[in-house]
């Protein structure tokens, strides 16, 4: 994924098809959205509507006459429900104001959080030891952009597994992303940190089960670690001494089971 495919897929992928032009990505966006690779597996629209080029009104109206001339189906659902998704951050940000900001999130949890800047320097430039993490993180700071699916794994890992104050990530992200807004970002890591509007304070995304199940091949780590591309598909994600040293231990293992909350809990 480079800055252009970034750019162009937006326009690529719903807008206009309506009248017929363009490529019918909508109609699977609900099995496509989880990707990580490629231009077309998400619409790309969110660079355009952070800097104002592109009305979320005019995309809903553009789905909305998708659906009565074509198909409505769980996908373009899916669209509508990812602009609801970032008014709702706007709206938190006007009732909980600055509060969005504070360590505490606008809950004001009470946690102790690290600053270590070894364990945040390695997660910054993708040197975690974990290709998965490594590999968006890769990402995020060549193109400008990441998943939807990385952004919530990397918080996972910074907060959770790394203990590691969620503004440093937060700000990480609005230093780097080109879609990058205010209510969204600092929303989303209140959310992935458990100080957002979210009860669950314990939100944890296992990499070896995110890497099995949404880059089961590989293909995502070894596009942005090459070094990676000459162990076979199986070991791209776990490469063991054949990668470097993970920083810190992961909080759960696939065999570590505190009790049912915490398995509800994980992603």
């Amino acid at each position: 994924m480079n800055q252009d495919c970034v750019l162009i897929s937006g326009s690529r992928y719903g807008l206009g098809l309506a009248n017929g032009s363009g490529m019918d990505l909508l109609k699977i966006y609900k099995e496509t959205r989880n990707g990580m690779l490629g231009a077309d597996y998400s619409t790309k629209f969110s660079p355009w509507l952070a800097s104002g080029s592109l009305s979320p009104r005019y995309i809903y109206e553009e789905v909305k006459r998708y659906e009565k001339k074509r198909l409505a189906n769980d996908s373009t659902y899916r669209v509508l429900f990812e602009l609801i998704w970032r008014d709702y951050f706007r709206f938190l940000s006007i009732k909980y104001g600055n509060s969005i900001f504070h360590l505490g999130g606008p809950r004001n949890v009470v946690s102790k959080w690290s600053q270590d800047k070894l364990l945040f320097e390695s997660w910054k430039d993708g040197r975690t030891g974990y290709p998965l993490i490594d590999a968006n993180m890769k990402e995020l700071s060549t193109s400008g952009f990441m998943s939807n699916r990385g952004r919530q794994i990397v918080c996972s890992f910074l907060v959770r597994d790394m203990g590691l104050d969620w503004r440093m990530g937060a700000e990480w992200f609005e230093t780097c992303l080109l879609d990058y807004d205010p209510a969204s970002n600092y929303g989303n890591w209140t959310y992935g940190a458990g100080v957002g509007n979210d009860p669950r304070e314990d939100r944890y995304f296992s990499i070896p089960k995110q890497a099995k199940t949404y880059d089961h091949e590989g293909e995502y780590v070894t596009y942005w670690l090459p070094e990676l591309k000459s162990l076979p598909s199986e070991r791209r994600n776990f490469p063991g001494q054949s990668y470097i040293k993970p920083i810190v231990p992961l909080k759960f293992d696939q065999t570590n089971h505190r009790n049912t909350h915490v398995r509800k809990s994980r992603r």
